[in-house]
Order: structure tokens, then C-alpha cells, then sequence
């Protein structure tokens, strides 16, 4: 005889948020709970030129083994790219060696930087696992993907497997509701997050941004927010996928198929979802921001700042020359000039975002002020090359960070801002509020 409860349905997995989701499939089991370790399967893995081959192949040789899935690894030359030196030239040379004795398929040589091309290529897609050689591989959370960097032991075992442990991270949600006002956009942001939750406010956990003023930013402005993710210390950042992020990945070259079997309605945080902690703020009320030597912490609305005169305009990396970040700074740059003095450096994020800005217009307003172009890579951000600020110089970029000495001698004096604010300095040689030049 049988009893009722013989045949009943197992129970529901409970509410989950959107990184626990994310988890749980690459762990391959319905659900899992913050802080404990489950042993996860990576879709893919990144690894640039300074991360990759030269660090990562040794391990693989002294463990007698190969990459599990050559087509499951992605690698791109963006840091030492063009070679600035004899160092930089072997780096490079022996990427592309062991490329090509690895079968690495997919291998990006000298296209831009590694945040931006992977997804442009169709790499990143919601709901996968991916893990990669640098701390801004959060980037590609603004898909709705799981993505965090790991260090070259790591990457080496991951390659050796396809596997990596994980600790289950709790959630922070941040939620910006209302509208961004005109002269502000995603740096702004997270400049102002940097200064008010700090650069150790992520806890290593997964921050999930919401709210109606995230959800209006186009993607590679998204990808913004969860790119500086690592600013605020967090493992990654992410933002749920919804049309926006579909119609992105379709314009990208993904191919139809793929995109229909995404299923954006799950890949979402559950109501009721636990979480550590959640931040709400009014973007209606958020000014420009700029971030003083040597810390991204040390941000403050621009008044701060204004009138502090720079010499060097920077427009770079991966959170400041996607091709959004180009027409922001155009929008400021039309029909006016650099100040006299002034260097304004342009360094397109890719060679594909620079190809569509100078196809639409874009790239010519800049160069028109003044602008001069410098190569799709990581240049004067990582330090390298000879993009490098000097001693004594005082800058203000679009990049990520401004600690002392990374971007060049650590006698220079690096503020950071939004391409807006950026622009708008390069214009009148002093720190601007981009607003006074918009109105």
C-alpha cells in the first residue's frame, strides 16, 4: 500500500540570489549555501600576456600535463603590446609561442583589452562560470556571468583540470534607483562607492547591482560597475541579464540559437534571497566624481577638486575608452579644443570599438580637439610602455586606479574621473566639472 508522501514532490529549493544561482550551476547541484566550498566546472578561462603563458607554462610542465580544453581558453596580448622593449618583445614572443604549441584557438593578439574583447567576441554569455589571470575579470558579471581572477597557480590548476573550488560568496546588493543626471555616468558611481563603502567594502563577496538606474545604463556601461567591483574588494560584480544584455550579445555576432536558450527570467535574484547586506542610493542626486592621489577611496564630488591644473588628459583602459566612453567624452570634446599645454592621450579600450567610433564620427571630434591616439591595450594603466606619466606630472584619467607609481613615476600625480570629467579638464587644463561644458 502506498502512502501519500511515497510519490510527493521534493521540496523547493529556497530563494537564491542571482551569484548563488551562478554557483550552483558550475557546482552542478539545485542549490547552494553561502560559505561553504563546492568544487565548480569553468566554462572558460582568460589570461593575458603578463598573466598567462610565461607565468602559467612552467607550472603545466613541471605537472607533466597540457590544457584540459585548449578551446575552453582564451588568451590576449594587451599589456606589453606594442613591445616596448627587449623584456616586453620576449614576453610577447613566447605568448605566441606557446599559443601556438598549446592549440589556443581562441588567442587575441594586439585587438585590446582583454575585459573588453572577450565579450565582444561572444565569450561571455549569462550564466556562465569563468575565471581569469587579472583582478578585473569581474567585468563580465555585467552579463550576468560568474567571473573572477585568480593567480597563476590557480589558473595553472584550472587549466590542468577545468575545475576550481569556490567558497560559496553571500551577496551585497546595491541599488541605484532613480535617473542619472546630465554630465553623470557609471565612473561616477562607482568613484563615490569606492569613497563610501571603501576599498575593503565588498568583503570578497559577490555585489549585485540593481535599481532603475542601473538597469537604464547601456552594457559597456554595466560593465563599468562591475569591472571597479574589484575597487570596492568584492570577488565579483554582477547585474542581472535582461533585453538589453540580449540585444548587446546579438549585435556582437552571438548567434540566435544561443541566445534563445538563455533563460534571463531565471538568471535573476529570487525575492526573499539572502543577502549580507543592502546600499540604496538616489542616482537623481549623485554629482561628478574625482578620486585625489593615491586612491580611488579618496573620491569626492568634483568641486573638490576643481581647478587643479593638469597636464595630461588620459583616456584609457577598461573603464574609460569602450567605445561608450568615447562618445561620453565627444559629447564634451565637439567643436572645442585641448588647452594649450595640455596632452590628451586616447588609448581605445579595442580595435573594434575604435573602428566604430571613427566609422560614426566619434574618433574624428576627438582627434579634432586635439587628441592623440595611442595603441588598443592596457598602456599607461598597467605601467607600461611609453605612455607612462613622468615625474613631476600631474594627470587626470579614466582608469581604474591612481595608487602611486602605477601608471609611471612615482613622482607623478594621478587624479581619476569619469571620460566626462576627463574631457571637460582637457578643454580648460584644470580639473572641470563636465556640467559647466554640457549646460
Amino acid at each position: 500500500m502506498t502512502r501519500p508522501s511515497d510519490h510527493a514532490e521534493p521540496p523547493a529549493p529556497p530563494p537564491a540570489t542571482l551569484a548563488q544561482k551562478l554557483v550552483a550551476r558550475a557546482a552542478g547541484v539545485a542549490h547552494v549555501t553561502p560559505g561553504t566550498v563546492v568544487m565548480c566546472q569553468v566554462d572558460l578561462a582568460m589570461a593575458h600576456d603578463s598573466s598567462g603563458p610565461r607565468r602559467v607554462a612552467p607550472l603545466l610542465r613541471e605537472l607533466g600535463v597540457k590544457v584540459w580544453d585548449p578551446s575552453r581558453f582564451v588568451v590576449v596580448t594587451d599589456h606589453y603590446v606594442p613591445a616596448a622593449d627587449p623584456d616586453a618583445e620576449a614576453i610577447v614572443r613566447f605568448t605566441r609561442d606557446w599559443v601556438r604549441e598549446a592549440g589556443i584557438s581562441n588567442f587575441i593578439d594586439g585587438q585590446g583589452i582583454c575585459h573588453v574583447v572577450l565579450p565582444e567576441r561572444g565569450h561571455v554569455l549569462p550564466g556562465r562560470f569563468i575565471v581569469g589571470g587579472d583582478s578585473h575579470t569581474p567585468t563580465g558579471g555585467a552579463f550576468g556571468a560568474y567571473m573572477f581572477g585568480i593567480g597563476a597557480t590557480e589558473m595553472a590548476g584550472v587549466l590542468a583540470t577545468g575545475e576550481i573550488w569556490l567558497r560559496v560568496p553571500q551577496t551585497i546588493r546595491i541599488d541605484w534607483r532613480g535617473a542619472l543626471g546630465t554630465g553623470v555616468c557609471a565612473k561616477d558611481m562607482m568613484l563615490f562607492l569606492c569613497a563610501r563603502l571603501g576599498m575593503a567594502g565588498g568583503h570578497y563577496e559577490a555585489i549585485e547591482y540593481t535599481g532603475a538606474a542601473v538597469t537604464a545604463l547601456p552594457m559597456q556601461e554595466r560593465m563599468t560597475l562591475c569591472n571597479m567591483s574589484t575597487e570596492l574588494g568584492a570577488q565579483t560584480g554582477l547585474v542581472a541579464p535582461d533585453a538589453t544584455t540580449l540585444a548587446w550579445l546579438a549585435e556582437a555576432g552571438v548567434d540566435a540559437a544561443t541566445l534563445a536558450a538563455i533563460d534571463i527570467r531565471y538568471l535573476r535574484s529570487d525575492a526573499g534571497a539572502p543577502v549580507r547586506a543592502t546600499h540604496r542610493f538616489d542616482a537623481s542626486t549623485l554629482a561628478p566624481q574625482v578620486a585625489a592621489p593615491h586612491s580611488p577611496a579618496n573620491s569626492a564630488p568634483v568641486e573638490a577638486c576643481a581647478g587643479q591644473p593638469v597636464e595630461i588628459a588620459y583616456l584609457g583602459a577598461c573603464t574609460g575608452a569602450k567605445l561608450e566612453d568615447l562618445r561620453l567624452a565627444a559629447s564634451v570634446l565637439r567643436g572645442r579644443k585641448v588647452a594649450p599645454g595640455v596632452s590628451l592621450r586616447v588609448a581605445p579600450a579595442s580595435l573594434r570599438d575604435q573602428q566604430q567610433a571613427a566609422r560614426e564620427g566619434t574618433l574624428q571630434v576627438l582627434t579634432d580637439a586635439g587628441a592623440a591616439l595611442l595603441p588598443n591595450a592596457c598602456n599607461a594603466c598597467a605601467g607600461y610602455g611609453a605612455s607612462r606619466f613622468p615625474a613631476g606630472s600631474h594627470a587626470i584619467a579614466s582608469t581604474a586606479r591612481n595608487f602611486a607609481g602605477r601608471m609611471g613615476d612615482a613622482g607623478s600625480e594621478v587624479w581619476l574621473g569619469s571620460p566626462l570629467t576627463v574631457a571637460a579638464s582637457a578643454v580648460t587644463g584644470r580639473i572641470t566639472d563636465p556640467r559647466t561644458l554640457l549646460a
